[in-house]
């Protein structure tokens, strides 16, 4: 998938604009709280973690958002409904 968008950097572009208008849309249908609410309650949760971007699955209306901490890389899922926290990985 990486050597996709290495050739056709447009595709990534596309890609990711199509999930940010998914992401809009379920927030303007109500399926979704807005964004800058979940972030807000994600960093709080990250104490101090530097944010590195996100993506929005519209078939389940989670947010993945992405954090370094001491070198380190975590991903944060967000319940996009309640803003919960439902997940931690690294």
């Amino acid at each position: 998938m990486a050597a996709l968008f290495a050739a056709n950097p447009s595709a990534y572009a596309g890609s990711q604009r199509d999930e940010q208008d998914a992401a809009r849309r379920a927030m303007l249908d109500g399926q979704v709280m807005p964004f800058s609410v979940i972030k807000r309650r994600v960093d709080a949760a990250m104490g101090g973690a530097t944010y590195l971007g996100s993506e929005f699955n519209p078939s389940t209306n989670r947010y993945r958002l992405k954090y370094v901490k001491d070198g380190k890389v975590l991903w944060v899922d967000a319940d996009g409904r309640t803003g919960d926290i439902i997940g931690w990985a690294r």
